[in-house]
């Protein structure tokens, strides 16, 4: 992967695991460590808001798989073209 999108894959990928990772680990912190008060809203609201932060960089690192490997594709189809041109 040479191009820029092969290099975001790989960050949007980490990053991705990372904050589902960190949103599950939250959400046992919130169950099991928290005493039961009425500020469950906003540790919802942030476990919502981190995991869907994850999803989201998950979708957009596959779109950069996706047009990394497009280009990919289409760089061996060209050298394909002008070597069978050249014999």
């Amino acid at each position: 992967m040479s191009n820029g999108h092969g290099e975001k894959y790989i960050s949007k990928l980490l990053f991705g695991f990372g904050a589902i990772t960190a949103a599950v680990f939250l959400t046992l912190f919130v169950t099991f460590e928290r005493p039961l008060k009425e500020d469950w809203y906003f540790w919802g609201i942030a476990v919502a808001v981190l995991f869907n932060f994850g999803l989201y960089l998950m979708v957009s690192a596959a779109v950069h798989k996706m047009k990394n490997d497009m280009i990919r594709r289409q760089k061996t189809r060209e050298t394909q073209k002008t070597f069978t041109a050249d014999v």
